[in-house]
């Protein structure tokens, strides 16, 4: 059921009965039993969702990867059988649940966040809760909720059952029917994140507060068969030129309106434009005809040291001005750690034959006098590399992606998901140029106002507007997530306290 929750499906609800069902497996459960059970949740979960890691390379790193990432779930299975049998349990277990996925977005090697609960909620009524608290509150709100149905569901039929038997042994002494309290308790964590979003709207908003800008994204599609690695590098700078160039005979037929900037994918110069002048070349007279600064996502490949994910932000007749590095680059993708290790369960490592090295600064480019943030690809999936890039000024943002590597599979689905989260998190407009699809123009309250198909080569021109002010989510950074780490923390100590406690006092009796 997550994993159906999650796009292209906009069945986000089924999140709420599949908390429930972890509930109802994991209550009253010992922890060993929680860690077993949860695992098998995670792996159900997350090799389904994943399976697109395993389209170049094969399916070793794809099951690996959920293997591992679903030992966090397992985790989380065994917190949230210690919490069952506290008062309010379906608090403590939804931010259990948190306190997972901000470990699994930390470690090992970065963490990977790929697979939070809020990024399968674009579609959903909690999503204005991304701009009180981000992904963690969005999160909890619908783990809270899930939890909060199935103790609903346990206590009515508890009282029910209760009732059946007053009546059916009337000389007998009554059965005591649960209180009101804890179904009380239980409605509430149903209906306060409900209310929450609904009163978090307000935060919402896609007026512009600093005027708009006409952004143009370029998808300049990849040749599927038929050419050796070099040349379809140079085919995919081509196809993204071209496109470019189309788009200006466009714009002086009248047919488009000129845009303030425009944006290219990640790696749509995979060929070094500092060291080959024919790539240099052709950027440069693409941008010239356009006649407004462009982003290119390149490869940079200096003699020495580490290769550089690289966005450049390229003007008309200046050429390149601003730079920006990818600062979280993809582990076993980008580079590969470990790697005399790794190598003795697959030689696909040696596939990444040179390591990209992290970037340090943030992105933020001066783009015709709008603040563009930069969060490329990867990055989009990690809270503080979207945040950053706001509060160092950005007025909108851009994730420029390659996803030709993954086919037609669910990935780029997924990741556009995380940006339409992301543009209500921080009130963003949010444009994602990608290589091969789907490339959008989200606006900041998270809808899409025009998008392409895969592996189709297309040009998206809108006016989108320009916002300054901060969410609270923005504002306030990690610190809701360790509100919640700390209500969970909180409450695993209090249910191993309960436990040393009551045996205690069966030793003493």
């Amino acid at each position: 059921m997550l994993f159906l929750s999650f796009p292209p499906r906009p069945l986000w609800w089924l999140a709420l009965p599949a908390f429930a069902l972890l509930g109802w497996t994991l209550r009253g459960r010992r922890p060993r039993a929680g860690f077993g059970l949860g695992y098998l949740a995670g792996l159900g979960f997350l090799l389904p969702l994943l399976v697109w890691t395993g389209e170049e390379v094969g399916p070793l790193p794809w099951v690996a990867l959920a293997a591992v990432s679903a030992l966090f779930v397992g985790a989380v299975g065994l917190g949230i059988a210690v919490v069952s049998r506290l008062p309010a349990w379906p608090v403590f277990a939804a931010a259990v649940w948190v306190l997972g996925e901000a470990a699994r977005a930390r470690v090992p090697f970065g963490g990977f966040p790929w697979g939070k609960i809020a990024f399968g909620q674009a579609d959903g009524v909690f999503l204005p809760l991304a701009a009180v608290g981000g992904t963690p509150v969005l999160g909890f709100a619908v783990a809270l909720c899930g939890f909060g149905l199935y103790e609903v569901l346990r206590l009515v039929l508890a009282r029910r059952a209760a009732t059946r038997t007053r009546t059916d042994e009337q000389d007998a002494a009554p059965a005591p029917a649960p209180a009101r309290g804890p179904l009380l308790a239980a409605a509430l964590a149903v209906l306060v994140p409900v209310t929450g979003a609904l009163a978090a709207l307000p935060l919402v908003s896609d007026a512009p507060e600093d005027g708009t800008a006409t952004v143009a994204a370029v998808q300049g599609n990849v040749p599927r068969l038929g050419l050796d690695f070099n040349s379809q590098r140079r085919a995919v700078l081509d196809n993204h030129a071209n496109r470019t160039r189309e788009l200006a005979a466009a714009v002086k037929a009248g047919k488009e309106p000129q845009p303030d900037f425009v944006l290219w994918p990640e790696n749509s110069s995979d060929i070094d434009p500092y060291a080959n002048a024919d790539a240099y070349q052709v950027i440069d007279e693409a941008v010239l005809e356009v006649n407004a600064p462009t982003v290119i996502g390149a490869v940079i490949a200096p003699e020495t040291g580490k290769l550089r994910n690289t966005l450049i932000q390229w003007n008309p007749g200046k050429g390149p001005v601003a730079e920006y590095d990818k600062r979280h680059v993809q582990p076993f993708g980008e580079y590969i750690p470990m790697r005399s290790f790794v190598r003795l369960f697959s030689s696909d490592v040696d596939r990444v034959r040179r390591d990209f090295g992290p970037g340090g600064k943030v992105g933020v480019f001066d783009l015709a006098g709008t603040k563009v943030g930069l969060a490329t690809c990867y990055e989009a999936a990690f809270d503080w590399a979207v945040r950053d890039t706001v509060t160092h000024g950005a007025q909108l943002i851009t994730v420029p992606s390659n996803n030709a590597t993954f086919g037609r599979s669910e990935m780029t689905y997924q990741q556009l998901a995380m940006s339409r989260v992301r543009a209500v998190e921080h009130s963003r407009s949010v444009v994602v140029p990608v290589t091969s699809g789907v490339s959008a123009i989200i606006r900041p309250d998270g809808t899409i106002v025009a998008k392409t198909a895969m592996f189709t080569p297309d040009v998206l021109v809108e006016k989108v507007p320009l916002r300054s002010s901060l969410t609270p989510a923005t504002r306030m950074g990690t610190l809701p997530e360790a509100l919640l780490v700390a209500v969970a923390v909180a409450g695993l100590g209090w249910s191993v306290t309960r436990s040393v406690r009551a045996r205690r006092a069966a030793r003493t009796a």
